[in-house]
């Protein structure tokens, strides 16, 4: 699986990247990331999706000059990933400027899984994201932030950078919103240099109460809303092509 993946991958991106297996396999484990780099940046991100209430997210940000990093499950929340409507919304996030990003396949904790297993979760995704969008993704967030040495192994020979958070705004504790906004006006008025905050953007609350009052909060004390490639100074994708048409292997059977 970890070889057909790894193939795939190349087969994919011929034209674009010249790499074989081999070379691959020497790459270094991935960077860790919990925290932005760029001072006085603030990178909103949302997992778990697509899901219906991306629109009122992108809206919300693209109104207040910002950006946002969206990581895509395949086989999650609603339907799959490749279903018109959900299709739709990840071209949308990208088109919009959005950073689209991998959070795996079936939000599985990857530390249960063997190292071929955890390479189908990484592929199915980047598969779908470069049929949809036609980039192929630098950045991963592992389901719940777990990850180990092999996690790490893998998404560093898929050219992955892990990226995880240093605030979580809540928004899954099963809390009141009105605490989950507190939570942001709290680490606005610590002010620490930068933040790079967790979501989940399939929560209706997240996406109508919580984002607006996030980027109120944030641009107020002097924050740039940016994506988490930004946030670092790094590139969001490893390449980017056009766009695949829709055909029969847009689905999630068997998968």
């Amino acid at each position: 699986m970890m070889l057909k993946s790894l193939l795939c991958t190349l087969a994919l991106a011929a034209g674009f990247v010249s790499a074989a297996p081999s070379q691959l396999a020497t790459r270094a484990p991935a960077q860790v990331i919990t925290k932005c780099t760029v001072p006085n940046t603030a990178a909103l991100t949302f997992d778990d999706g697509p899901y219906v209430y991306l629109y009122d997210v992108s809206k919300a940000l693209i109104a207040a000059g910002a950006k946002g990093t969206f990581f895509f499950n395949g086989k999650n929340f609603g339907d799959c990933i490749y279903t018109v409507d959900q299709a739709k919304r990840v071209k949308y996030a990208f088109d919009k400027g959005h950073q689209v990003a991998s959070h795996t396949w079936r939000h599985a904790h990857l530390t249960n899984l063997t190292s071929d297993q955890v390479h189908h979760e990484f592929w199915l995704v980047e598969e779908a994201l470069m049929k949809i969008t036609g980039a192929y993704p630098a950045f991963v967030r592992p389901p719940y932030g777990e990850y180990n040495d092999m996690v790490r192994e893998v998404a560093g020979i898929r050219g992955q950078t892990i990226a995880n958070w240093d605030f979580d705004s809540g928004d899954t504790w099963g809390i009141p919103t009105a605490q989950v906004n507190q939570r942001y006006t709290d680490i606005a008025k610590a002010r620490p240099s930068t933040i790079l905050t967790l979501n989940h953007d399939v929560h209706q609350q997240t996406a109508q109460v919580v984002v607006p009052h996030a980027i109120k909060t944030l641009q107020a004390a002097g924050y740039r809303l940016v994506t988490v490639a930004e946030c670092l100074g790094m590139a969001p994708y490893q390449w980017v092509a056009a766009p695949q048409a829709r055909d029969a292997s847009w689905t999630c059977d068997g998968k």
